[in-house]
């Protein structure tokens, strides 16, 4: 079989095995057997289907502590997507910078009303190049430069690239205003792979938006990107090579802290630190060195902890993790086609599809955050239709009171069971393959197929 290239939603690089070299412990979570999952209790979730702008699909990527869902939807017709909020249930479409489109793709952990995301401007690439091309669920456009954005009370504002560059994308934002993401500058890198022509790096916009601080890569590396940010200003993310935006390029998951990059390690061969808590506690992912298999991980003073698997389910990948240590994701079967969101604490992980009453029809398939009051984020899928919409899950606890299908249906702690009362289904392939591409080393789609997924 082909080596196959992996694409990037931040970076994206070359493969070269850091976990035996970096020499930092990693401890692998052991995978919970039945005994342990018996014993292992969770609350219990009901699950609400976020609206779409008309489209049939749409995705949570982030829940803010006061309860602000935001993420993006297609628009009717399932060509367009919007970045989008959802208050109360009720959605705002944040609109764009000139373009069709426009995405959120990241925990953003403001609880002001700030959201961060980059959309499509009317202006041509100067370069020709893609930058925003394949980094979202639904599909941008080629041929017009990308911007970072930041939206509140209503208003959208441009996220400037650094000194010569044309592009930039922003992620998370903190209860500072500090916005987080990555951008180019005016340097040809001769890493870069068509059509990118310009170096990135990672930058944080401070809360005058207008002033841009680049954040440096790991010695030796030519480009970066930030992924996320908590309220110490410590960020999250990867440094690298150029190659292609959508190509292949984290080598090393990255923790800034005052400007300067400590390389975190990983569990494989390329790394990415995807998201990050006011106590430290890194969430990334990582391909392992057979250059198949995804795993996420978590991090914190030094030990790296692979998050394990579900049963079933040998691929892992990251969404979002709380100041508890929460933290939430989808795992997937080895052909990447049937996946499930997972709820992992205390060093459990747990279909979510197991904590939901029976009598919700469809299959949450991805997590992309949970705050602080343990609300998640996602995309469910609907068997029978085929649709793929947002959901927002709340726990059954005293802090959320009594609601509909809190009911105690079963014991609260349900163990760990394949298709729990709700059945296998694979998500459209357009949602999978923006899944695969979202964190960039872009996942394989298909094991028996030859050709190189680039």
């Amino acid at each position: 079989m082909k080596t196959r290239a992996f694409r990037s939603l931040i970076c994206i690089a070359v493969t070269t095995v850091l976990a035996a070299t970096l020499g930092i412990p990693v401890r692998l979570a052991a995978q919970a057997t039945e005994s342990q999952n018996n014993r292992h209790h969770h609350v219990r979730y009901t699950v609400k289907i976020l609206s779409t702008l008309g489209g049939t699909s749409g995705v949570g990527n982030s829940v803010n502590n006061k309860g602000l869902v935001s993420g993006a939807t297609n628009l009717s017709g399932d060509t367009t997507e919007h970045a989008v909020v959802w208050r109360n249930g009720v959605i705002t479409d944040l609109g764009t910078l000139g373009g069709p489109d426009s995405f959120i793709n990241a925990p953003v952990k403001n609880d002001g009303g700030e959201i961060a995301g980059f959309a499509e401007t009317s202006t041509p690439d100067p370069l020709g190049e893609a930058f925003c091309t394949g980094l979202t669920f639904f599909g941008f456009q080629d041929g017009v430069t990308c911007l970072g954005f930041i939206w509140q009370n209503g208003v959208m504002a441009p996220l400037p690239p650094l000194a010569g560059g044309n592009n930039s994308q922003a992620y998370g934002v903190n209860n500072r205003g500090q916005v987080v993401g990555f951008a180019e500058n005016g340097t040809q890198d001769a890493t870069c792979i068509a059509p990118q022509v310009l170096q990135f790096e990672a930058v944080i916009w401070e809360p005058n938006k207008h002033q841009i601080q680049q954040l440096p890569p790991l010695s030796g590396d030519s480009d970066g990107a930030g992924a996320a940010i908590n309220d110490n200003g410590e960020v999250a993310g990867c440094s690298g090579i150029c190659a292609k935006v959508g190509g292949a390029s984290c080598l090393h998951a990255v923790v800034w802290k005052d400007g300067s990059p400590t390389s975190i390690g990983g569990l494989g061969t390329l790394n990415l630190g995807t998201a990050i808590n006011n106590r430290g506690q890194v969430l990334g992912l990582s391909l392992l060195p057979d250059n198949i298999t995804f795993h996420s991980f978590l991090w914190h003073k030094g030990v790296t902890t692979d998050l394990g698997t579900l049963p079933g389910h040998p691929l892992t990948f990251p969404g979002g993790i709380n100041n508890k240590g929460q933290i939430v994701g989808h795992s997937c079967d080895a052909t990447d086609t049937f996946c499930v969101a997972y709820l992992w604490e205390d060093g459990v992980m747990t279909d979510l599809n197991t904590l939901i009453p029976s009598s919700f029809s469809l299959s949450m398939f991805y997590a992309g955050d949970i705050n602080d009051r343990g609300e998640i984020a996602g995309i469910a899928v609907d068997p029978v239709t085929g649709a793929s919409p947002a959901f927002v899950a709340m726990p059954c606890d005293e802090e959320h009171g009594y609601r509909e299908g809190c009911e105690d249906e079963a014991e609260s702690g349900t163990a760990v069971q394949e298709n729990s009362g709700h059945p296998r289904v694979a998500a459209p392939e357009s949602v999978r393959e923006k899944l695969q591409q979202r964190f960039g080393f872009g996942r394989f789609v298909n094991r028996n197929d030859e050709s190189e997924v680039g």
